[in-house]
């Protein structure tokens, strides 16, 4: 098992990596709590659900509920049933509340619990490759149809129990999306570790070992960014590469039509371009679009309007006086956040869009 200890200004938490730890979840939970309640979704109740509460259900009082899987579970009705159903169930502010999923469940059950009787604790326990992120550092959320992750907070989890097992059961799909993340912290890193993680693929099995090597690099990045920047003033706003533009393809296209990942991808080939235009650098564009596509990344896009799109980002979280900010790389590993004039973003976009199209 590996463990990697996360320090920030309000918590201290440890993220737990290694196998069949959905058996021990008993050895995590340190504190007496009055019942546990469970938040999980359609595609892993059938999976997990069950191991969980047979172990949790020796010492502790288990509830549960299950949300449709999809991105469009991370909803304010859908937040709002759920602390519905933790209020019939006697849940009280002595209560736990586990995230068993992937980086939705993650989100929201976090939010959840940040605002259930105004703060209880909870413990991520993700299931996905993508959840390595947003398991980690606090951040909740649900969506609103104007903006990915709009409505949320920070509010960091009591624990991370991370079973590499249960990756072995998730479609092409969702781990490709995963290592997005991965290689995005892999482009923000000082130094870099891109050389390494080009070389991946995940159309062919990967081991544990493996996989375990990844998220602990991945992982460690998220971890040391946010013990600085908790609340994201500054440099946590590095881990947003490539999230100004797959936020708002997210959103044009509609939650769930294209993953998270699948996304964040092209946004960091965009990001990749307008670094090249603002800063005069020579990113490994090709390099990483051959990654994408060797990993079997969607490139192509429907019909979308440019000015859709740039509205869509100036409703990013970092963006300021209607103004679009991106996270840019003035070479690999060397993150920084930069203005991008209208007609710059608007001229570049087009072309990005065009050129991909072409690829």
């Amino acid at each position: 098992m590996e463990t990697i200890s996360v320090q920030t200004s309000t918590n201290h938490y440890q993220v737990s990596i290694g196998r069949q730890l959905r058996f021990k979840v008993n050895q995590f939970v340190n504190k007496t709590y009055s019942s546990i309640f469970i938040i999980t979704d359609s595609n892993v109740e059938e999976l997990y659900l069950h191991d969980i509460i047979s172990t949790l259900q020796s010492e502790h009082t288990v509830h549960y509920t299950v949300v449709p899987a999809g991105e469009n579970s991370k909803s304010i009705r859908v937040y709002f049933d759920i602390i519905t159903e933790a209020i019939q169930t006697g849940l009280d502010r002595q209560g736990l509340i586990i995230a068993l999923g992937g980086g939705m469940i993650g989100d929201l059950a976090g939010f959840v619990a940040s605002t259930f009787m105004r703060g209880i604790d909870y413990i991520q326990m993700p299931t996905t490759v993508l959840a390595h992120d947003s398991s980690v550092g606090g951040k909740v959320a649900v969506n609103h149809p104007e903006g990915k992750n709009l409505i949320g907070n920070f509010y960091p989890p009591q624990a991370v129990i991370y079973d590499v097992e249960t990756l072995h059961t998730i479609p092409l799909r969702e781990l490709r999306s995963g290592y997005a993340e991965i290689v995005k912290h892999s482009l923000i890193h000082s130094p870099s570790f891109w050389d390494e993680m080009q070389t991946v693929d995940v159309t062919k099995p990967l081991s544990d070992q493996e996989l375990m090597k990844h998220l602990v690099k991945g992982i460690s990045v998220k971890a040391d960014i946010v013990e600085k920047d908790e609340k994201e003033s500054h440099i946590r706003q590095y881990l947003n590469f490539g999230h100004t533009l797959g936020h708002a393809l997210e959103a044009e296209l509609g939650y769930g039509e294209i993953t998270h990942g699948e996304a964040v991808a092209i946004g960091m080939l965009f990001a990749f371009r307008v670094s090249d235009y603002v800063y005069n650098t020579s990113l490994p564009y090709e390099s990483l679009l051959e990654w994408i596509k060797k990993n079997q990344f969607p490139t192509t896009l429907p019909p979308l309007q440019i000015t859709k799109l740039i509205n869509r980002m100036k409703k990013d979280k970092k963006t300021k006086n209607q103004t679009v900010q991106m996270v840019l790389l003035k070479s690999l590993g060397s993150p920084t956040v930069a203005v991008v004039d209208d007609r710059d973003l608007a001229y570049l976009l087009e072309k990005f869009i065009r050129e991909l199209v072409k690829k």
